[in-house]
């Protein structure tokens, strides 16, 4: 059984295209970037949010795509970001032009949620959760 070192995980993506990716993560959707790191099949840029880092992996020779979209590959499918002001992300994403592919929508009694696509078409979702009494 795995012992936590921290209380969150980290993610690493294999994107196509680093500067849009960066922009998107980094400067869209906010995250923090934490550092460059030279790998032996590429370049690994770290972004923080919260306590998970948010790898995007520049490869010397790009792998070709998989399916696009949550059904229609076996595999992790999307990330997930926990955060308290979805409305006004989402009005921040639409005013910029990104694509949902579920726009937000409460999916049970104090949960809502919204899914876009990055630049790659992996499937980013937000979730907010309010407390109820």
């Amino acid at each position: 059984m795995m012992k936590p070192a921290k209380d969150s995980i980290d993610l690493g993506v294999i994107v196509g295209d680093i500067k849009a990716s960066l922009n998107f993560y980094q400067n869209i959707l906010g995250l923090e970037f934490v550092g460059t790191t030279p790998l032996w099949f590429g370049t690994m840029h770290r972004l923080r949010f919260g306590t998970s880092d948010f790898k995007l992996i520049e490869p010397k020779v790009l792998p070709p795509y998989g399916a696009i979209g949550l059904e229609n590959q076996a595999g992790f499918r999307y990330v997930t970001f926990v955060i308290e002001n979805l409305s006004d992300l989402c009005m921040d994403l639409q005013k910029q032009g990104i694509e949902f592919t579920v726009p937000e929508m409460e999916i049970r009694p104090g949960v809502r949620i919204a899914m876009v696509k990055d630049p790659d078409g992996n499937v980013v979702e937000f979730v907010e959760r309010k407390l109820t009494a």
